[in-house]
């Protein structure tokens, strides 16, 4: 099995994994004030500092969640405020254009989309306009695309946002752990992450709170008051140990990682397209995340293309829209046609990814799409 969907999940790491089995083999509630509870916190606060260090922030400014989702949530509602705007674009993860829709039900002329190039870029000169009609509110656009991996200039926007004293967020999923971050050079104020995009464990995130920003808190969970009141609840120290672990991990050689999996995400473009006619990379091709390309076979269904290689693991868009009738929100939002969308399949490659799976990658794909192209060219069509 060649594994490409990285960016639907992850390899846990040998290091989460071994930590995470240790935890589980454990007893303690990190609120607790006897031995192991002591215990238990201090394991959850080193995480909180490993974290730390591979964003570049203070570890009293990381809140743990359950993920991204949760903590996409959080950060809207906290700095949504009714009659300022809440700036995002089509091509967000339903996580943030959800919540956008949910917080601004009531007043949906605060919800501003910001247009999107054919190549996956959002138009920050349209954040510009925005800014000279409204300021105030916040802007919340994604750090990196989870299906094209085209990546946004969060400094662009950063810069924009503080002249107008408006909010920032970004939905940093998809990076952490694949390219360098520092939340202070970027100068943003609230960033989600999910562990198991760079190789910790499942159903664990965290939500990046700058200090000093003024956010008012709103919870999605009220009782205990863990988390400094952000978020109630029991911790998951084995999910957080794991956080931890995993981004120590992926902090160590990320400089030469990231061109490695560059590399070897270009040899697989250049091998699939060399020897396929009809294909085409989507995604401005010199701004987006090293282990990612999405590739449209024309008038080739990729769900059929898919089911003709079960020993290549591989998407069709986001994970958390498998199953959906209807086509890519992103690649229609670049300009595809519902048609192109369906025809278009996301390869994410990672820390893990080796030579030796990018060529069995390449012939299962190409016998594949021929496989199925020859079936289409059938009188009765496919049988």
């Amino acid at each position: 099995m060649s594994y490409f969907d990285y960016n639907a999940t992850a390899p846990i790491r040998p290091e989460a994994l071994e930590v995470v089995v240790e935890v589980m083999q454990s007893v303690g509630n990190a609120s607790s004030m006897h031995q192991p509870g002591r215990k238990a916190a201090h394991r959850v606060e080193v995480a909180r500092r490993q974290l730390a260090e591979l964003l570049g922030c203070s570890p009293g400014e990381i809140i743990f969640t359950s993920g991204a989702t949760e903590a996409n949530n959080l950060a809207l509602r906290a700095a949504f405020t009714v009659g300022s705007p809440l700036v995002t674009s089509p091509v967000e993860h339903p996580a943030v254009l959800e919540t956008a829709r949910t917080v601004t039900a009531e007043s949906p002329d605060d919800l501003v989309l910001l247009p999107v190039a054919a190549d996956g870029l959002v138009d920050l000169e349209a954040l510009d306009q925005v800014f000279a009609a409204r300021r105030g509110g916040v802007v919340s656009l994604m750090a990196a695309n989870n299906e094209t991996g085209v990546l946004t200039d969060l400094r662009v926007v950063a810069k924009a946002a503080r002249e107008v004293g408006t909010l920032i967020h970004t939905d940093a999923t998809q990076v952490i752990g694949r390219l360098p971050v520092d939340v202070t050079d970027l100068d943003i104020d609230l960033l989600s992450l999910s562990a198991h995009k760079f190789g910790g464990p499942q159903g664990v995130g965290a939500l990046y709170v700058r200090r000093g920003s003024p956010l008012p808190h709103r919870p999605l969970l009220v009782g205990g008051g863990q988390e400094r009141g952000w978020r109630a609840g029991t911790l998951n120290v084995a999910g957080i140990i794991g956080l931890g672990a995993a981004a120590e991990a992926a902090a160590r050689g990320l400089g030469e990682e990231v061109e490695r999996i560059a590399a070897l995400r270009d040899r697989f473009e250049h091998l699939v397209t060399d020897t396929l006619p009809g294909c085409r990379i989507n995604g401005r091709p010199d701004q987006r995340l090293p282990g990612v390309t999405s590739i449209t076979f024309h008038g080739v269904p990729a769900d059929a293309v898919l089911a003709a290689m079960p020993e290549v693991a591989a998407s069709e868009g986001s994970a958390c829209a498998s199953g959906a009738p209807t086509p890519s929100h992103v690649l229609l939002a670049m300009g595809l046609s519902r048609v192109d969308a369906d025809s278009t399949i996301r390869f994410s490659l990672g820390y893990a990814t080796t030579e030796a799976e990018i060529e069995h990658a390449v012939r299962a794909v190409k016998r594949a799409v021929m496989q199925v192209r020859a079936a289409l060219a059938e009188p009765d069509g496919p049988r």
